[in-house]
């Protein structure tokens, strides 16, 4: 993601440093606007939303039956009338005394 980042900053740092930045950034966006409408792309991406829509619709299920199974595995280790749990605590930022060292003093590099 970091280089992805760079790189569009890259080329809108070249687009608008260029001398004749608006005529160049005309040129890059019909280059950019012929290969989106080529049908060539077009039908790639097409089938690549096919393929996301039956990959997506054949992993249903699965999601499904191990969400249900999460779903049984938690609900078996809360008892009733206490709600909190013990990893609740552990993820709750306010609770220093699970921590090592909450205030670490001189550990800095």
């Amino acid at each position: 993601m970091k280089k992805l980042t760079l790189l569009l900053a890259a080329g809108a740092g070249y687009v608008l440093g260029t001398r004749a930045g608006r005529e160049r950034y005309e040129q890059i966006k019909k280059a950019v606007t012929r290969v989106k409408d080529d049908p060539r792309v077009q039908e790639k991406a097409h089938q690549a939303a096919d393929l996301a829509k039956e990959k997506a619709q054949a992993a249903a299920p699965v999601v499904k039956d191990k969400v249900a199974t999460a779903a049984g595995t938690v609900s078996d280790k809360v008892t009733p009338g206490n709600h909190r749990s013990d990893l609740e605590d552990q993820l709750n930022p306010d609770n220093v005394a699970l921590q090592d060292n909450p205030y670490p003093q001189g550990d800095l590099p």
